[in-house]
């Protein structure tokens, strides 16, 4: 499909990925319990939509737009997630004036409830990230950055459970390499452990230690890197591990009108999902579980 013609559709045509040869019509709906998990990524203060002049993005995005689909998506389903992977901060004079504490609150009033860490939510340094996190009603999550010796330490979390109609959901954060992208005054003692090997424990502990029935990464990774193969990315993530579900991905500004579906480490279905930036876009994954186990998934971007 032409990114234009895409762009003309209010929701793009939704792709059903279909486990074991089950339909949806197989299970009857009582029985079965349903999840919908939605999603941002890298929207770099853009507050207001796009004018009627822009453009290519003319009159899309804002978040009084994404606050009122959330809204609808939250009336059909209670069992409603809403997440962000990262890059809240930088792009607009919104930033530039209030330093993140605008973005943080209307994220709280949309009731996220969880984000990861991006590059440049450390551009008024790791002293102005936490001035803002009491803005922040939402949990931040990051498993491969360490904090110890920082003013972050004890309020980024590692990966936290969410539980909606019986179903346990266990969420972690992955970030990038900072190094080469921030200035080492502004993230000071942070420091990076390999996120490939993070996510493999961090999806091990959730999945058998904690029995989760689903289990989603924030990644800030970047989705896949043609000239760097072998550089961490959402799609290495998902072919190195085995207990991940969901992949929700940030900082390649990477538009994919429906999840990729990747194989993992041993030939499970992995779906990664990145939907552009700027708010101009709302991701949305539903799973299907008959008895705490997946049945089926279906994946959606729409246009805000």
């Amino acid at each position: 499909m032409k990114r234009r013609n895409f762009l003309q559709q209010t929701i793009a045509s939704s792709a059903f990925i279909t486990l074991g040869g089950l339909s949806l019509q197989s299970f009857n709906s009582s029985s079965k319990k349903h999840i919908t998990i939605l999603h941002t990524n890298d929207v770099h203060s853009h507050i207001d939509p796009f004018g009627p002049d822009d453009g290519r993005n003319a009159n899309k995005g804002g978040v009084a737009r994404r606050a009122a689909l959330v809204d609808a998506i939250r009336k059909e389903n209670p069992n409603t997630l809403l997440f962000d992977a990262g890059d809240i901060f930088q792009g607009t004079p919104y930033f530039n004036y209030y330093g993140g504490e605008l973005e943080f609150k209307l994220m709280s009033m949309l009731q996220y409830d969880a984000a990861t860490i991006g590059n440049h939510d450390f551009d008024n340094g790791i002293d102005g990230l936490n001035a803002q996190l009491p803005h922040a009603k939402f949990d931040f999550l990051s498993a491969n950055y360490d904090f110890k010796n920082t003013v972050l330490d004890t309020h980024v979390k590692p990966y936290k459970i969410y539980t909606k109609n019986g179903i346990k959901v266990g969420v972690f954060g992955l970030g990038i390499q900072l190094d080469g992208l921030v200035e080492k005054r502004m993230y000071k003692e942070t420091k990076y452990l390999n996120p490939i090997e993070i996510a493999q424990d961090m999806s091990r502990i959730l999945k058998e230690e904690e029995q989760c029935d689903l289990v989603i990464c924030l990644s800030h990774l970047g989705y896949y890197y043609r000239n760097f193969p072998e550089k961490a990315s959402d799609l290495n993530l998902a072919r190195a591990t085995k207990n991940i579900d969901l992949i929700i991905g940030g900082h390649t500004h990477t538009f994919l009108p429906k999840p990729t579906i990747e194989k993992n480490a041993v030939g499970k279905n992995v779906l990664v999902n990145q939907v552009g930036c700027y708010g101009l876009y709302l991701g949305r994954i539903d799973f299907y579980f008959d008895a705490h186990e997946k049945t089926q998934e279906k994946g959606t971007t729409i246009i805000v």
